[in-house]
């Protein structure tokens, strides 16, 4: 017969599985609504279920716990019965394709009731020895295409199975572009002709765009393929044909907002886009799929497998300034970095650390335009004190106390953001050859624009708070002074009326809390003549008060810019 305390497991158990499957069926209502979106061109609308979608998480957890504190009572924090209901809970998940999925679940919920500072396999499932979708055999649903004879005709038969309540415009025009795009890829492979198209069920949605998502195969090799469709005045067409394994990478990058894509099951989805990004990590998918929790667990768990590897190497300060509102540190041979609010910002900074937390939120939410660095919020993680570099763990000790304290030999960061590490756009340009140094600063000038663009002002446009990924993107990292560029007041510079205000060390003219002035920007980027130049030359127009007044009524009057997520030289001919 069971006893008391095991049907009491059982009861919270299932009561846990019954809340994750309310979320992610939840989730998938949210996400369903995509298409509709997508078909209606409901942009405002499809930003607003983005914004639901990510908050939905945490209030499905705290559901569960108030739940759950009523139910227990005193026995709430019986660590007993929780590793009962862990037991049962894994029986519970062990057939089902996204295992994981439920277990982060688990895990955040004991955290909350617990406060865990680091790891506690007891009431929490840890997993740091394998990766969790190599369990996953199960294969992702898709379409195939194959003895291909006539690529257009089977394009076009493509189109009509991604079926949409809008009509494509001119079809067969459309299907040509495709094709000729993919003759083109296989040029380069000197391969005769396209043998098979594979593409997921599922259509990716974000922002102005749906996806379908596959792989194209020519004699001996296959490749990705990513299919871009938007929907436009005249109807839905196709904008671009991605094939290139680092453009697709980009396409799924942490610069981006989450895909809203059905999928039934994510595990065997986030195995099958694996194949076309091999070396994504698979924190970085899990998380651009949407499931943020478990992106985080997954680069959680690698995270510290690798310093586990690597007890020799030490934590430092992260390569470029000194901040003056985050400290900032990484582990030379892993990719990531650990921003920790400072306890004092150093003079000119005059924000205060719940105004930081909120630029991080902004973030989160907004469109990231590809510009943005996605930074995930981490708390109570659990260091070894021995692998910081004593003038590190001198520094976060004394300047960071309300984010770290001491527990024995470790340190325990109670809050911090974790991003990819970019080399400081500052650095990058002292260190390359001079036409790529010429491309990224020129890229830096179209960041600012692809930004603004979305409504996003950075308030603080020096080098050392961009900075270039692998791809040669710029990418802005510092977002204390970040803004909606509606809020900014843009003004031109005042003239001087006579020598004393002309020779005036500091401004003599008033200057306003979110007052901006674009003719100044270029004196502060401490860029050489040819540098300057090659900026002016192909954006000029971002130090011109009247471009931002013009893009600022624009954006009050509810137009967003639409900014592709890929390079204008992979967009097909609107011509059709």
């Amino acid at each position: 017969m069971t006893s008391p305390p095991l049907l009491l497991a059982d009861s919270v158990a299932q009561a846990i599985h019954d809340a994750f499957e309310d979320y992610h069926a939840r989730f998938r209502e949210i996400t369903q609504r995509a298409k509709s979106r997508f078909e209606q061109r409901a942009w405002l609308a499809a930003k607003s279920d983005a914004v639901e979608r990510i908050e939905l998480y945490d209030q499905c957890i705290a559901t569960i716990r108030a739940r759950l504190v009523v139910q227990l009572g005193a026995q709430a924090q019986d660590r007993s019965l929780w590793a009962a209901v862990k037991k049962r809970f894994a029986e519970l998940i062990e057939p089902l394709v996204d295992g994981e999925l439920y277990k982060t679940f688990f895990n955040t919920l004991t955290r909350r009731f617990f406060g865990t500072q680091g790891v506690d396999a007891d009431v929490e499932f840890v997993a740091l020895e394998i990766e969790p979708t190599e369990r996953i055999s199960h294969p992702v649903a898709r379409r195939s295409y194959t003895a291909i004879t006539n690529l257009e005709g089977v394009v076009e038969r493509i189109l009509q199975d991604y079926a949409f309540q809008v009509p494509h415009v001119n079809p067969s025009a459309c299907a040509q572009q495709i094709a000729d795009a993919l003759r083109a890829h296989l040029a380069h492979w000197d391969a005769p002709a396209v043998r098979a198209i594979e593409l997921m069920q599922t259509v990716f949605y974000r922002e102005r765009r749906a996806y379908l998502v596959g792989r194209v195969f020519g004699e001996f090799r296959f490749s990705p393929l990513v299919i871009a469709l938007m929907n436009t005045d005249e109807g839905i067409r196709a904008d671009a044909v991605i094939t290139q394994r680092e453009q697709v990478s980009v396409l799924f990058g942490y610069t981006r907002s989450y895909f809203h894509a059905d999928l039934e099951t994510v595990g065997d989805a986030v195995v099958f886009l694996r194949t076309l990004m091999p070396h994504k990590p698979v924190d970085e998918i899990y998380t651009v799929l949407g499931r943020a929790k478990q992106g985080k667990t997954e680069r959680y768990r690698h995270f510290f497998a690798h310093l586990q590897r690597q007890p020799d190497e030490l934590l430092v300060n992260a390569p470029g300034e000194r901040g003056m509102v985050m400290a900032v540190f990484t582990l030379p041979s892993y990719p990531v970095v650990f921003k920790l609010i400072r306890d004092k910002f150093a003079y000119p900074k005059n924000v205060a650390r719940a105004e930081v937390e909120e630029k991080y939120r902004l973030v989160f939410n907004h469109d990231r335009a590809g510009r943005l660095v996605d930074a995930q919020q981490f708390r109570h993680l659990r260091f070894p004190k021995c692998q910081f570099a004593p003038e590190l763990l001198t520094e976060l000790v004394e300047g960071c106390s309300e984010s770290v304290h001491e527990d024995g030999e470790d340190l325990i960061v109670r809050h911090c953001y974790v991003e990819r590490r970019l080399r400081p756009l500052n650095l990058y340009l002292r260190e390359v050859e001079r036409d790529k140094a010429i491309a990224a600063i020129v890229d830096y000038g179209q960041s600012i624009k692809d930004l603004a663009r979305s409504n996003i002002f950075p308030g603080d446009l020096l080098l050392k708070n961009f900075g270039m990924s692998r791809n040669g993107r710029a990418i802005f990292y510092d977002y204390d002074e970040l803004c909606f560029v509606t809020d900014c007041n843009f003004r031109a510079l005042p003239e001087a009326r006579d020598d004393d205000e002309e020779m005036h060390s500091g401004a003599w003219y008033y200057v306003g809390e979110n007052d901006v002035f674009p003719e100044q920007f270029p004196q502060f980027l401490g860029l050489d003549a040819g540098l300057r130049q090659a900026l002016m030359d192909a954006h000029g127009d971002i130090f011109d008060v009247q471009w931002w007044l013009d893009l600022q009524q624009g954006l009050n009057a509810g137009r967003f810019a639409d900014v592709p997520p890929y390079p204008q030289r992979m967009r097909l001919r609107p011509e059709l």
